[in-house]
């Protein structure tokens, strides 16, 4: 019996991850395709949107709604950040590579490389597993929580400026938000998976202690602004075109 309701529910969840997978990628191609120059190796993942929509439904019956939304953006960041790690590492050690463009190792083989020596743990391909998995929480749980508390706001004063303005102007404050409070994760990252002549970073939270305590607070929030000149934009386009796409999506695609 449970089988035969599973069967026939199937189109009804393949038309729904359809569209959810569809707008997400659609969101991430416009996203690139405008804010590519900022950040040439910068990868979306149409998981990204796809997920969220799974995990707000594990909190579906969740007391607090607005908080729905922080949790399954934290859910949807530690997916996200294990299933990159792994090209953040190649991403990271290609970008400090200071030989010219010509003479510079190609992606295989960089992997390769990182593969032959260090494996595919945490020494290796996965190197700094933890800060990824937080910088990709932090950053969800605030950027997906704030855009969707702040959501039904815009129905409330879209009577005083457009629509889509509104829309843009949360969802760049999201991503800007969000931002601030990843950054000192996304610096303990670029630490750990950078080269090293000796072994001084190692652990999220050791690196972070270090750097502050080497460096100061200013070090722990270095390239800020490059950063949020991305994502804040970034992150408001890609939500707005998401939405659009999701509901443009649900209006076309037959049940």
């Amino acid at each position: 019996m449970a089988y035969r309701e599973t069967i026939q529910h199937k189109p009804g969840l393949l038309r729904e991850a359809g569209i959810q997978i569809g707008s997400g990628g659609f969101a991430g191609f416009v996203e690139a395709c405008i804010m590519h120059p900022m950040d040439l190796i910068k990868t979306r993942f149409q998981l990204q949107f796809f997920s969220f929509e799974q995990y707000k439904k594990l909190f579906s019956n969740y007391s607090s709604k607005m908080m729905v939304f922080y949790f399954a953006g934290f859910l949807t960041g530690v997916t996200e950040g294990i299933l990159v790690n792994p090209f953040e590492v190649v991403k990271v050690q290609m970008q400090s590579d200071r030989k010219h463009i010509k003479h510079s190792a190609s992606t295989f083989a960089v992997t390769k490389r990182i593969l032959v020596q260090q494996g595919f743990g945490l020494n290796g391909l996965n190197k700094g597993l933890s800060a990824t998995v937080m910088r990709n929480g932090v950053f969800n749980t605030f950027y997906f929580g704030i855009y969707n508390s702040l959501l039904p706001q815009v129905h409330k004063h879209k009577e005083y400026a457009p629509e889509l303005f509104l829309k843009f102007i949360i969802g760049f404050t999201a991503g800007t938000v969000a931002s601030c409070m990843n950054i000192p994760f996304d610096v303990a990252k670029s630490r750990i998976q950078g080269p090293q002549n000796e072994i001084q970073y190692k652990g999220t939270v050791r690196t972070i202690c270090t750097v502050y305590r080497r460096e100061g607070f200013r070090a722990l929030y270095k390239g800020l602004l490059p950063k949020i000149l991305r994502l804040g934009p970034g992150g408001a386009i890609m939500l707005i075109v998401y939405e659009h796409m999701k509901a443009y999506l649900n209006a076309k695609v037959p049940i």
